[in-house]
């Protein structure tokens, strides 16, 4: 009975989250199953679980319902063997699809992603050309995709967390490969995706402030002419670098404060975006040319429209699908494996936590003043606030006035960091260095005979720092991509089980780059400093996150919202969640900065990635301490792309919380600020003595 109830339970699920149609009757599919159960040596659950997944998604097109049974018949693996043997020719198979597809994007787009290409009109439109689009209505034409789903059917997320621990690695490469076709959005649909997505990072990449040209109400200039700031990364890096800068940092910080406000409310002159024909007062809004004031165009809401279009071609995709017919539930409840409404709830107790305020109090007390909007990114906490930003642009340039001396260092950086020559050669030898157009990226490789990229910006006169820092962290990518590709069980197993996984190993990375630069300034409270330094950057990210979703909510809600209701939109969101989680720390309501991050726009959703690998993060570091980092780290991520409560209580023992880091903050910042009094009133008692 509990057998048969099981099986009912199963059919029920299956034909609810499959449902896109309804050729195939149901009596075609109980004789189907009948049919390959006389003969077959697979349990009754998996036959019914892949015939019925496979009606749902057979159409007209594809055969009668005579055909339908007969192809079944055909193709359904019959012994475990046999399954093991066609698994195994799939994963040789779709490696050499999916790899030379990639490699092939990866170069169409090296003229608008790589710096030294002339960039040509014809660049951009061979980016938006995705070889894959076609890939999965090709699977479905030549009924590859239906070989798949009925030996290798679909899990949902919950049934995959029941039988984690049961499940072998072939299991689980199994479960894997049955994510692949649960779908069939057309070519063009892809290809709309593709191109919308391209477009808004080809904007995105190419917006670039000349801080030459930029003044302070008093005419003050602070930046050298040359000197470009991509929007929002490169602004908040210089914001964040001017803490150090004891004289300018605070007028510094306005400015550019400033110029964010006008990006976000697209009040931002269009004429300022990439040239310096003029000169811009962003805290007044006048630009001038000489002495003459110029009442220049404003960029008209373009940044808004990208978000559009993004929102447009992804959801023309939703009616493609079944259980997930949002791109909300897309990411959470299958690219990310985490509910929506699990992360809200998480990250809504981790930025209402009382500990924010003991946190923040710290700053304020650090900086002499109350606290600024744009102290969300207070740089403080880190040694490098007490190292002035210029000396290490010296150390980075000397270092690495190429991209080639970079890539000779990396083995070294590794070794550095605990890993063995020989495993820091096999990582470096699959990974490729570029000069950047934009801000920075690491790009995974989709075969093992191809290399990943590690993509950062490297100037005509060296690498700067902030270059050198981004490299670091996209250098933490490139690690996982090479360790959860090639020591992986399968192919189908490649990976991590989201992209905050990644991120993780890169902020590990991330943190060690003054180490790694050997101009660090250690002290035995040097790992509380550094803990600050992330629960503050996670408290940020958070509600820049928690925007994200409500931004998405918001276009679900309004489809034919104009790029002019959406801005207005965003900016009232952005509002609400800054007075909610920000203004009781802060003091001050009605601030837009959250909505500055350029992620909302050339990369949708993806941006809880970020909070939600500080906190990994916090619990892998927490598990490296006293372990050799380099054998950890090839263990890890060696485990392949199981789901992340599974990965993480696998790799550290625990499933993900908030609280332990929240706790963790609230001491760190307690021991930090009785240190300081303590190193203060030390030196106070030296000058006396003197």
């Amino acid at each position: 009975m509990k057998k048969l109830t099981s099986i009912i339970v199963i059919l029920l699920w299956v034909m609810t989250a499959f449902s896109q149609n309804t050729y195939i009757s149901e009596s075609t599919i109980q004789n189907t199953c009948s049919e390959i159960l006389k003969e077959s040596k697979i349990s009754s659950q998996m036959v019914n679980r892949g015939i019925t997944q496979t009606a749902s998604l057979w159409t007209e097109a594809d055969g009668t319902e005579e055909e339908f049974m007969q192809f079944c018949l055909t193709h359904f693996c019959k012994t475990p063997s046999e399954k093991e043997l066609l698994f195994n020719r799939l994963c040789d198979n779709f490696e050499t699809i999916m790899g030379h597809n990639h490699a092939m994007v990866v170069n169409l787009c090296l003229p608008i992603h790589v710096a030294g290409y002339k960039q040509l009109p014809i660049d951009e439109m061979f980016a938006t050309y995705d070889v894959t689009s076609h890939f999965t209505s090709d699977m479905f034409d030549t009924k590859i995709a239906f070989v798949v789903t009925m030996n290798f059917p679909h899990y949902t997320l919950k049934e995959k967390a029941e039988q984690a621990d049961r499940w072998s690695s072939l299991e689980w490469g199994y479960a894997r490969l049955g994510d692949w076709f649960i779908s069939r959005v057309p070519a063009d649909k892809l290809q709309a995706i593709s191109a919308a997505t391209t477009a808004a990072d080809s904007y995105i990449s190419n917006y670039n402030i000349c801080m030459g040209a930029v003044k302070a109400n008093d005419g003050r200039m602070f930046w050298p002419k040359n000197l470009k700031l991509i929007s929002h990364w490169g602004l908040r890096d210089e914001l964040k670098a001017a803490y150090a800068d004891k004289r300018d940092g605070f007028a510094k910080q306005k400015v550019i404060y400033a110029i964010m406000k006008h990006i976000i409310a697209q009040t931002i002159p269009r004429d300022v975006i990439d040239q310096d024909k003029y000169f811009w007062y962003p805290v007044a809004g006048r630009t001038y040319q000489g002495t003459i004031q110029f009442e220049l165009p404003r960029e008209k809401d373009v940044r808004y429209q990208y978000l559009l279009d993004n929102f447009h071609a992804i959801s023309a995709a939703d009616p493609y699908y079944g259980e997930n017919s949002t791109y909300l539930d897309r990411r959470f409840n299958e690219e990310l494996e985490f509910s929506q409404q699990d992360i809200e709830k998480l990250f809504s107790a981790f930025l209402s936590a009382p500990e924010v305020k003991t946190v923040a109090d710290l700053i304020s007390k650090k900086l002499g003043r109350k606290l600024q909007p744009w102290d969300i990114w207070y740089n403080g906490f880190k040694n490098r606030s007490d190292v002035e930003e210029s000396s290490l642009d010296r150390i980075t340039r000397t270092k690495y006035p190429t991209k080639e001396a970079f890539a000779a260092d990396l083995p070294n950086i590794l070794q550095t960091l605990g890993f063995t020559k020989e495993k820091a050669d096999f990582i470096c030898a699959h990974v490729t260095v570029d000069a950047s157009v934009g801000a920075g990226h690491a790009w995974e490789s989709m075969m093992r005979s191809d290399n990943a990229r590690l993509r950062t910006r490297i100037g005509e006169n060296g690498m700067d720092y902030k270059g050198f820092n981004i490299g670091i962290h996209e250098f933490g990518h490139n690690v996982e991509q090479t360790f959860s590709l090639h020591n992986v069980p399968n192919y189908f197993l490649a990976g991590v089980p989201n992209t905050a996984f990644t991120e993780a190993l890169a902020f590990t990375f991330q943190q060690r780059d003054l180490e790694l630069l050997g101009a660090n300034t250690s002290d035995n409270i040097g790992e509380y400093y550094e803990l600050l330094d992330n629960f503050w950057s996670c408290y940020e990210i958070m509600g820049v996150s928690l925007l994200d979703i409500q931004v998405w909510k918001w276009m679900y809600a309004h489809p034919d919202a104009t790029a002019a209701e959406l801005k207005e939109a965003v900016i009232s969101m952005a509002k609400e969640i800054w007075n909610k989680y920000y203004a009781p720390v802060f003091k001050t309501k009605d601030q837009t900065i959250l909505a500055v991050y350029s992620h909302m726009i050339d990369a949708p959703l993806y941006l809880c990635a970020y909070p939600l690998g500080y906190l990994i993060s916090f619990q892998l570091q927490n598990y490296f301490k006293g372990k050799n980092l380099g054998e950890e780290v090839e263990r890890i991520f060696s485990q392949g792309r199981l789901i992340p409560q599974y990965w993480l209580q696998k790799a550290v023992g625990s499933k993900l919380t908030a609280t332990p880091f929240v706790k963790a903050a609230a001491r760190a910042a307690v021991l930090i600020e009785n240190y300081e009094k303590q190193q203060a009133e030390a030196e106070k008692a030296a000058k006396k003595s003197k």
